[in-house]
C-alpha cells in the first residue's frame, strides 16, 4: 500500500465524514447576519484603515488535554467561524488581494484528514467562502507569507487574542505564531502591552503606523449592544432554558442535596434543550456561601435548611443567559429569610421599572439602592445609608449578549438592548447586626429586553415571588425518582 493510496483513502474517508454532518441545529445565525454585521462595522472604519480579528487561542487544561475551545465573540459575531487559529481582516476600502478586489479576507485552519480524525471536522478555506459567505478565504499558513501588507495603512484596528499564548510546537500556524508574525510585520505599537504570559512574543519597532485596540472595541460595542431580531431569537431561547432549569430545580430541591447536585440539574436541563455550554461557571451557594459573590466551588455536601442562591446561565449558539434565583432548600422561607427576600424583590421591581429607553444604569442603581438602604436601616442591620454597600456591594446590572458581561458604550438605554437587573443583600456570619440575619444571602436576577414599549422580562418563566417559589417547590419532580447504586466500596 503506497503513500498516495493512503492519502486518497484519507480524503475519501473525511469527505464521507463531512457528508455525515447531519441533524445539526438549523437556527445558527445566518451568513447574511454576519455579512451585514461586517458591512456595518466597515462603515465605522476610518479611511485607509484595516481591522484584524484573531481567534481566541486554545487553552491548555493539563498535560495533553485542552479546555473546550470558545471562539472570540467579536470574530464569531462578524463571521460565524467557530474554530481556533483563524484571522479576519477587514479593509475600509476594497483592496487587491491575489488579483481579486475584496474588502474582507478570512484565514482559517486547513483541512487535515489526520488531525480531523482526532479533533473533528475542519471547515477549510473553500467551505469558509461558500458556507460563511466570505469574499475570500485562505489557509492560515498563507497569512505567514505576506498576503497582507500592513504598512499600506494609516491605522490598524486590532482585536487581539484573549487568554494565554501557548506555542504548539507541532503547529506552525497556531494563534501564538499568527500573532507573533503580525507583530513582527507592523511598524508601530501604541496599545499592545508586552504579553505577561509570553514575554518572548516579539514587539515591533516604532514608525508611523498606529495600532488602535480601543477604537475597535468602541466600534464593536456600538454594534453589539443593539441586538437584531435574529440575535433576540437566540437570546430568548438561552434565557428560557435557564429559567426552565431554575423552575425544575425548585421542584427537585430538598435539604439532603449537595450544591454540586443542584448545579448538575441545572446543566442537565441546559443540555436537554440543546445548550452547548454554560455562559459562565455556575454559582450555587447555600447559606453563607451565597455571600461570596462569584462562589463557584459548589462543594457543600448538604444544603440543609439554608437559602440556596443559584446564579446560572445557559449559553445557546454563543449567547448567554444570566438568571439568579434564591430559594429555601426545605421549601419554606423563614420569617427572616422572607423579609430580606421581599426587600430585594421590591428593589428589583423598582429597578426593572426604570429599565426604559433614555435611562441608564445610574437610574436603576439609585432606585434599587435607596430601597435596600432604607429597608436595612428600618431592620436595624445598618445605621447609616452609606453602610448599605457593606451588604449590597455590587452594581445593579450589566449588558448581556455574546458575553455574559457584554460590551457596550455604557450610555443611555436604547431599544433592543438586553440587560440584567440583579440587586442583592448578603449578610455574612459575624456581621455587626442581630445574629438572626447572619448567613442570609439573596440575589434576584432577571434578563430585561429594553423596548420602545417598556421593559420586557425575558426570564419570567422562573418564579420570582415568595408565594410562587413556595408553590413551585411543592410540585413533584421526576428527578427525585432516580435511584442510583451506592458508591460505597470495600
Amino acid at each position: 500500500m503506497n503513500l498516495k493510496y493512503i492519502i486518497v483513502c484519507s480524503y475519501l474517508l473525511w469527505g464521507n465524514f463531512a457528508i455525515s454532518q447531519v441533524h445539526l441545529p438549523t437556527d445558527y445565525l445566518s451568513a447574511q447576519f454576519h455579512r451585514e454585521r461586517r458591512e456595518a462595522f466597515r462603515k465605522l472604519m476610518p479611511i485607509n484603515s484595516v481591522a484584524i480579528f484573531f481567534s481566541n487561542p486554545v487553552q491548555n487544561r493539563s498535560n495533553d488535554v485542552d479546555y473546550i475551545f470558545h471562539q472570540d465573540p467579536n470574530l464569531y459575531y462578524l463571521t460565524g467561524y467557530k474554530e481556533p487559529n483563524g484571522i479576519l481582516v477587514l479593509f475600509s476600502e476594497p483592496q487587491q488581494v491575489d488579483d481579486k478586489e475584496v474588502d474582507e479576507v478570512l484565514f482559517v485552519q486547513d483541512r487535515d484528514p489526520k488531525m480531523e480524525q482526532w479533533t473533528g471536522y475542519r471547515l477549510g478555506a473553500a467551505s469558509a467562502e461558500e458556507k460563511l459567505g466570505l469574499q475570500l478565504a485562505f489557509t492560515n499558513k498563507e497569512f505567514l507569507i505576506d498576503k497582507i501588507d500592513f504598512s499600506n495603512y494609516t491605522k490598524i484596528l486590532l482585536s487581539k487574542p484573549n487568554g494565554a499564548y501557548t506555542d504548539n510546537m507541532s503547529d506552525g500556524a497556531d494563534s501564538y505564531d499568527l500573532f507573533a508574525y503580525f507583530l513582527s510585520k507592523v511598524n508601530s505599537i501604541t496599545s499592545i502591552p508586552k504579553s505577561q504570559s509570553n514575554p518572548d512574543i516579539p514587539q515591533p519597532e516604532s514608525s508611523d503606523v498606529i495600532i488602535d485596540s480601543e477604537l475597535l472595541r468602541e466600534m464593536v460595542a456600538r454594534l453589539r449592544e443593539i441586538k437584531t431580531e435574529e440575535e433576540m431569537q437566540l437570546m430568548r431561547k438561552a434565557i428560557k432554558i435557564a429559567a426552565i432549569a431554575q423552575r425544575e430545580v425548585m421542584k427537585a430541591m430538598h435539604p439532603d442535596m449537595s450544591e454540586t447536585e443542584i448545579q448538575g440539574i441545572h446543566e442537565y436541563i441546559y443540555k436537554k434543550y440543546g445548550s452547548e455550554a454554560v455562559g459562565y461557571p455556575s454559582i450555587v451557594g447555600a447559606g453563607a456561601n451565597g455571600c461570596v459573590l462569584h462562589y463557584i466551588e459548589n462543594n457543600k455536601t448538604r444544603v440543609g435548611n439554608d437559602l440556596v442562591l443559584m446564579d446560572i446561565g445557559a449559553e445557546y449558539h454563543g449567547y448567554s443567559a444570566d438568571v439568579t434565583r434564591t430559594i429555601p432548600a426545605n421549601g419554606r422561607f423563614t420569617a427572616a429569610q422572607r423579609t430580606i427576600y421581599n426587600l430585594v424583590l421590591k428593589a428589583q421591581n423598582a429597578a426593572i421599572a426604570e429599565s426604559v429607553v433614555g435611562n441608564d444604569f445610574s437610574d436603576l442603581e439609585n432606585a434599587s439602592r435607596s430601597i435596600i438602604n432604607q429597608g436595612l436601616m428600618e431592620l436595624g442591620i445598618i445605621k447609616e445609608e452609606e453602610d448599605g454597600r457593606l451588604f449590597y456591594p455590587h452594581s445593579v446590572g450589566h449588558y448581556l449578549g455574546l458575553d455574559v458581561h457584554d460590551v457596550s458604550l455604557k450610555g443611555k438605554f436604547k431599544p433592543n438592548m438586553v440587560i440584567t437587573v440583579e440587586p442583592g443583600i448578603y449578610i455574612p456570619e459575624g456581621s455587626d447586626c442581630d445574629p438572626k440575619w447572619h448567613g442570609i444571602a439573596v440575589r434576584i436576577e432577571d434578563d430585561i429586553h429594553i423596548t420602545e414599549k417598556g421593559p420586557v422580562n425575558l426570564s419570567v418563566d422562573a418564579p420570582r415571588t415568595v408565594e410562587e417559589i413556595e408553590a413551585e417547590m411543592k410540585q413533584s419532580s421526576v428527578l427525585n425518582q432516580l435511584i442510583l447504586p451506592d458508591l460505597k466500596t470495600n
